[in-house]
């Protein structure tokens, strides 16, 4: 993996909190406003000199603060260089038993240099400074004291190592967050994909076993009463009707179809409502089952729009199989809410199945079996529960968790205000 390099952006005041990357800053405003005082006691001609410059320098260093990434590239290199000027001037300007008030200013303005302008900038801005701090610990002492002189340049280059290597994991950092994204974005897309595949594929199988197979059926008895039509009459003529009742069927589950796939948007007609029309199209006159619905529970306890659109699907495709396979004259939908979780009850007087060997109200002839409502399910936290019994009917239970809501505030404000 290459490195990312330090990342080039201002680490100003923020309103938000103070962190680790405004320590610098902290530090340098620190250090020249206690030498500022400490030189305004004296009472000096040379001392006022000197705290007008640190004055100038500690405005500069503010206003490129504050300016943050407003500043333009070139504008950053002159404002590093003009910072690194007025500190050279305030440490000459400074005599030497008072060089130490403004030694340590070169912590913060390397680390400064290091987060404002490229590498190659901020190494040429990190040589001035180590040479300055040299030249003038040097000046100081009177001479070359390693310990005098070694100590604050160890301390500046460590500092400056620690606040790179933080640059490096800040960047490494964003980097992953930004394929984090990514890669939740390509999953979502590819869910959503995936899920119009299927979509896809169950309405093909509809259509096949359905509309196909009653023309393709329709399409040989026509076929059979034209060869009858002159000799065999009366067999042709019961060929034609009964390609008329089988368009008739046809008919019947294609506006069936239909209306499974028009299926009203839960955003519009919210969770209970879009189950009353389920439920109120799924009993057409001379066909069984009767299908009911009931909501019983808190009225308040809601839902988000997908969670409900996935129960609304799995009800959906329950009513329909029931309605197709189980055989029953009543079937019962209810939808109950509770404190933590919202319940969805579907309930049959069919002829049942053994849970454990599969089938069952949810077939693979509508492309949407237990498998996959129980998959959808646990996507929002859920679960499916099924209890059937050959014979005895079925009850098939969705289930999925509520918002985790905020306690009331009502105790704390009364509180307050007393």
């Amino acid at each position: 993996m290459s490195d990312p390099g330090p990342a080039h952006t201002f680490a100003p005041f923020r309103r938000g909190g103070f962190g680790p990357r405004q320590l610098p800053h902290l530090l340098f405003f620190l250090v020249v406003g206690a030498a500022a005082v400490r030189l305004a006691r004296l009472n000096l001609p040379l001392c006022w000199e000197i705290v007008t410059v640190s004055a100038l320098l500690a405005v500069t260093y503010a206003v490129g603060l504050a300016l943050g990434s407003r500043l333009g590239p070139r504008a950053r290199h002159v404002w590093i260089a003009l910072l690194l000027m007025l500190w050279a001037v305030l440490v000459f300007l400074t005599p030497p038993p008072l060089t130490g008030a403004y030694v340590w200013c070169a912590v913060p303005l390397a680390c400064v240099a290091l987060c404002s302008v490229p590498p190659r900038a901020a190494g040429a801005a990190l040589a001035l400074i180590t040479a300055l701090l040299v030249g003038q610990l040097t000046r100081t002492a009177g001479g070359f004291d390693p310990e005098m002189v070694l100590v604050p340049v160890a301390a500046v280059w460590g500092t400056v190592a620690l606040y790179r290597t933080q640059q490096r994991d800040v960047a490494e950092r964003e980097r992953l967050l930004e394929e984090l994204r990514a890669t939740r974005d390509v999953l979502a897309a590819e869910r959503h994909r995936s899920g119009v595949l299927e979509e896809r594929a169950r309405i093909a199988r509809d259509l096949h076993d359905t509309l196909a197979q009653d023309l393709s059926g329709s399409l040989m008895l026509l076929q059979a009463a034209e060869q009858d039509w002159a000799e065999r009459p009366d067999a042709a003529r019961g060929h034609v009707r009964a390609v008329a009742e089988g368009l008739d069927a046809g008919l019947t589950e294609t506006r069936r179809i239909i209306q499974d796939l028009a299926s009203p948007s839960v955003a519009e007609a919210g969770l209970e409502g879009s189950l009353r029309l389920l439920c109120a199209r799924a009993h057409q006159p001379g066909d069984a089952p009767q299908v009911r619905f009931g909501a019983v529970g808190d009225p308040a306890v809601e839902l988000d729009e997908h969670t409900e659109t996935a129960l609304f699907r799995v009800a959906q495709n329950v009513v329909a199989n029931v309605r197709d396979h189980a055989q029953a004259t009543r079937a019962t939908v209810t939808l109950r809410r509770l404190q933590d979780r919202v319940e969805l009850d579907v309930c049959d007087d069919g002829v049942g199945f053994d849970p454990a060997r599969g089938g069952g109200p949810l077939r693979a002839g509508r492309g949407f079996g237990l498998l996959a409502a129980r998959a959808r399910l646990r996507e929002y936290g859920g679960d499916l529960e099924v209890v059937s019994t050959p014979g005895r009917g079925t009850r098939i239970r969705a289930t999925v968790p509520t918002p985790v809501r905020p306690r009331a505030q009502a105790p704390l404000s009364a509180a307050a205000a007393r």
